[in-house]
């Protein structure tokens, strides 16, 4: 699928030199009055060489051409993580590598979609939101009611995160999995 090179974003697969590559940086820059150009960084998925390349903003990028398919989280051994399909149950790996910082929203049995490229797992989709346990906070000053301060908080997958002050060690909080911020406690 053929797409403009104003719409690559980070996280894309797309396929350059006959290869796929993940974006792992975009900067869209405008030197005067000249075109726009959008400076792409990526890494190539078969050796994870990083590769940098200039595109027109009209330029047409070849998007790889994915589906998805769910899986269930299971657990992590090292820096492999294990998911189980939902309909054949057989079980398939992804490195931390291929994962990056969306290791940081798996906890046991979420689901996820698997991104496959000819059958072969190349990253997640992971859902909007989770709900992730705080496992150290600072503890609540009483008296403390301004809302808008907030505090770090560690999460149980070693996420950080800053915090309302009323949200103690224990609480069950939901994460938006795109900024990486605190939405609300659970109920």
């Amino acid at each position: 699928m053929k797409i403009k090179a104003s719409q690559i974003r980070k996280g894309n697969i797309i396929e350059y030199n006959g290869e796929l590559h993940r974006v792992i940086e975009m900067t869209h820059i405008t030197p005067g009055n000249w075109r726009a150009i959008i400076q792409v960084t990526m890494k190539r998925f078969r050796d994870d060489v990083k590769v940098e390349n200039r595109y027109r903003s009209d330029e047409a990028v070849e998007k790889a051409a994915l589906f998805t398919k769910d899986y269930q989280f299971l657990y992590q051994d090292n820096d492999l993580y294990f998911f189980m399909d939902m309909e054949t149950f057989e079980q398939i790996q992804l490195t931390s590598e291929m994962l990056g910082d969306d290791a940081y929203y798996l906890v046991s049995e979420t689901i996820v979609q698997i991104l496959l490229h000819e059958n072969t797992p190349v990253g997640v989709e992971l859902p909007g939101v989770v709900e992730l346990k705080v496992v150290d906070t600072e503890p609540n000053i009483k008296g403390a009611t301004v809302s808008s301060s907030y505090k770090p908080a560690t999460l149980e997958t070693g996420l950080s995160v800053q915090i309302p002050p009323f949200v103690e060690t224990g609480d069950i909080i939901r994460v938006d999995t795109s900024t990486g911020k605190y939405l609300e406690r659970a109920k």
